[in-house]
């Protein structure tokens, strides 16, 4: 069974919390990734920026909905993803506009689980990570080119 480490890409392109936004930009186009991991100084994964994150930062700002009860304002957006939404649009580090917390597969994760994952959860970038350390990156780029290698060995 083909796992993550047989097709993830090892020499991963990285930035960190705080890398400047256009910067980042810039390293997506160059390379023409959809995604950054973003690593503290000891590889850690604390991130991810991808392309949608800077496609973000061109949106309106968001106003909350409100309406009026007893002459009352009542938001029917949460203050909390109202200023998450503002800080991203405003974002000039990595680090205001990364998502925190991104899914991610071991070693050796099954190759029909990171389909899954990828296809269930909409990503294009799966950091792989070994005891909170980054060791490679899945693209669907990879995944497509496993299918073009024919059927998998068990």
């Amino acid at each position: 069974m083909r796992t993550a480490q047989d097709i993830m890409t090892r020499d991963v392109i990285t930035v960190t919390p705080d890398t400047d936004i256009t910067h980042a930009t810039r390293i997506l186009l160059e390379h023409r990734i959809n995604g950054l991991p973003v690593v503290d100084d000891q590889q850690k994964l604390v991130g991810i920026v991808c392309q949608s994150d800077m496609i973000a930062q061109q949106k309106r700002i968001p106003l909350p909905s409100l309406f009026t009860l007893l002459d009352g304002y009542i938001s029917l957006t949460s203050a909390k993803q109202f200023e998450k939404e503002v800080q991203k649009i405003a974002a000039t580090r990595v680090e205001q506009a990364m998502s925190v917390g991104p899914v991610t597969v071991g070693p050796d994760t099954p190759l029909e689980e990171i389909a899954s994952l990828m296809v269930e959860k909409k990503l294009h970038t799966l950091p792989v990570v070994d005891q909170k350390k980054l060791v490679g990156i899945i693209g669907k780029e990879d995944m497509l080119r496993t299918l073009m290698s024919g059927p998998s060995e068990a």
